[in-house]
């Protein structure tokens, strides 16, 4: 029986399959609890189930961005953007930056992406959720090294993530040890 959707992922296509999964899954999940589509930052994530295709996706990443000497780099960018043209009233988005995480047994998604608010609607949305408000399928993201908020369904194999467009930047790059490269 195969548990993970599209793990093991063992080459260039299966790859761009399960990037746009992602990409559609996770503005699903920004419309459900937002009924919105929120800018994009281009950063996406995808999540490895098993040690061999973390290493078959290490030397795929490899050959589809920028090299790195920074031990703690965790999104890469891509030589080549990857673009998913618009599809209904989703919008065409570009992603220039790719993750690679290691497994993960307490995670049966198949990645991330990254959306930004402006400062102001991001602090209102956090605070209003610490204050106790129920938007359905969002939380603030319970990690003291970042400040995003998580999307999430249970019935979506995909999370996506809300935070300033700063922090978006900064989580390319390992900020804690809470951080699984």
């Amino acid at each position: 029986m195969k548990h993970y959707r599209f793990s093991p992922i063992i080459n260039h296509d299966q790859l761009l399959e399960a990037i746009t999964h992602i990409h559609e899954a996770c503005y699903q999940l920004c419309k459900q609890s937002l009924g919105e589509y929120l800018p994009n930052a281009g950063n996406i994530g995808v999540f490895c189930h098993y040690e061999d295709e973390y290493d078959t996706l290490i030397q795929l990443r490899k050959q589809l961005t920028e090299s790195s000497d920074d031990p703690n780099q965790k999104y890469f960018k891509l030589l080549e953007p990857i673009v998913i043209a618009a599809n209904g009233d989703v919008p065409e988005t570009t992603y220039t930056h790719l993750y690679i995480r290691r497994p993960d047994p307490y995670r049966h998604h198949v990645g991330d992406i990254d959306f930004f608010m402006n400062v102001e609607k991001y602090q209102e949305l956090k605070e209003s959720l610490l204050a106790g408000k129920q938007i359905s399928g969002a939380r603030v993201f319970p990690r003291n090294d970042l400040d995003m908020v998580e999307l999430y369904n249970p019935d979506v194999d995909a999370l996506a993530y809300i935070s300033t467009h700063t922090m978006t930047e900064k989580v390319r790059v390992k900020l804690s040890e809470e951080t699984k490269l």
